[in-house]
């Protein structure tokens, strides 16, 4: 029996694409959001997930974020990196002149900022759940529309395609994770994902935990930080660093870290992206 992948839909998002690209034999099962793509792993309608966690040009999905700090029952297993072109589809016969209104994901329209403000400054914009969503609404717009969107919803929904290539910038990536309900054992070329917070806030609290990585030498891919979503200006930080939390040097570091914050959660270790 095929392994079953839960993903953002519906068809035709970047987010399809990613997960053919990660198991091309998988039976793909689409659902409407990110927090559905979870559940379905939790619960056992899939065993694993594909969802976006970071673009290169608009930087974290915050969903995805506010999931794994959040939400518990799922472990990142694997990254996948997968370029981003964005396409300007309409119905059949549409001119580009008379568009009134415009349907996009967020993270698209922000990724296509450019060509929006200088050749749609007064179209309505609509937010869609999913690029291919997008497509569809546009589709059945009563309202000469526009959408912004991948090839294959062209494909799917029979639009027709005014422009392509119309991302800010040529070298869009979007960085994808794989959820299921273990992370991933160690390869020797590994990243751990993790956050955490602190009780109180001082000077230098912040430092302490990152001297703890430099002196073992541990290097950090990234690090940000997001709302506690408990008060203003509490914050969460979350940092991925090179090696998995099954490695001695990094799960010395992992436990002293544990034990001076407040809150601690380690997303998943996996092995590292290459091209």
């Amino acid at each position: 029996m095929a392994k079953r992948i839960a993903y953002l839909g519906p068809q035709g998002t970047f987010t399809e694409d990613a997960a053919l690209l990660h198991d091309k034999t998988a039976q793909l099962i689409p659902f409407p959001s990110i927090p559905a793509v979870a559940v379905a792993v939790v619960s056992g309608m899939a065993e694993e997930g594909v969802v976006a966690i970071e673009n290169s040009l608009e930087g974290s999905v915050t969903d995805t974020l506010d999931l794994l700090i959040h939400e518990s029952g799922v472990f990142i297993r694997k990254e996948l990196v997968l370029p981003i072109e964005h396409y300007l589809l309409v119905k059949p016969g549409t001119e580009a002149g008379g568009v009134k209104v415009l349907y996009s994901h967020p993270q698209a329209l922000g990724q296509c900022r450019n060509v929006i403000e200088r050749c749609f400054p007064k179209v309505n914009v609509v937010a869609a759940l999913s690029n291919a969503a997008a497509v569809e609404e546009m589709m059945v717009s009563t309202h000469p529309a526009a959408a912004i969107g991948t090839r294959r919803a062209a494909e799917i929904y029979s639009a027709e395609i005014l422009a392509r290539g119309i991302q800010d910038k040529a070298s869009n990536v979007t960085r994808f994770v794989v959820l299921a309900l273990t992370d991933h054992p160690p390869t020797g070329s590994d990243k751990t994902s993790l956050c955490f917070s602190f009780a109180d806030d001082r000077p230098g609290v912040l430092c302490e935990v990152l001297q703890k990585f430099a002196e073992r030498n541990i290097n950090l891919a990234k690090i940000e930080s997001r709302p506690s979503k408990e008060s203003l200006g509490r914050y969460i930080f979350l940092i991925d660093i090179e090696g998995h939390h099954d490695d001695s040097l990094v799960s010395e570091v992992l436990k002293q870290v544990r034990e001076v914050t407040s809150l601690f959660k380690v997303f998943g270790s996996y092995p590292r992206y290459t091209a």
